[in-house]
């Protein structure tokens, strides 16, 4: 699982570097996103640009980490692809996240894997 980790103003923005968010990565997903956020920065942001898949299990872990931040921290979530779009609307997760068309431009802080 690789993840990079970016500054756009206030925002840490954290971009997903694989092309499918199952049960397979879920939990490292969640484990490697704990770690980011312990980096300041609000909103925090989810680059799912490159994410052409996405499960329960992925999705159970975008909503854990959204738990995680907090009412204070928003998860804001940026670059769907058409089929993780989709999976959004059907479970009304559309409503939940403030989704925006692209991610913004970011400063890099690092990678990780």
């Amino acid at each position: 699982m690789q993840v990079t980790i970016g500054r756009a103003g206030e925002a840490l923005v954290i971009a997903v570097l694989e092309e499918r968010l199952d049960a397979a990565v879920a939990i490292t997903f969640k484990e490697m996103i704990r770690d980011a956020i312990a980096l300041p920065g609000a909103p925090v942001i989810l680059d799912l640009s490159q994410v052409e898949f996405l499960d329960s299990s992925g999705l159970g872990a975008i909503v854990g980490v959204m738990k995680l931040l907090g009412p204070d921290r928003p998860l804001e979530v940026a670059s769907l692809s058409v089929s993780v779009r989709k999976l959004f609307r059907l479970t009304r997760m559309d409503t939940v996240f403030r989704i925006h068309e692209r991610a913004p431009a970011t400063e890099a802080i690092r990678a990780a894997e």
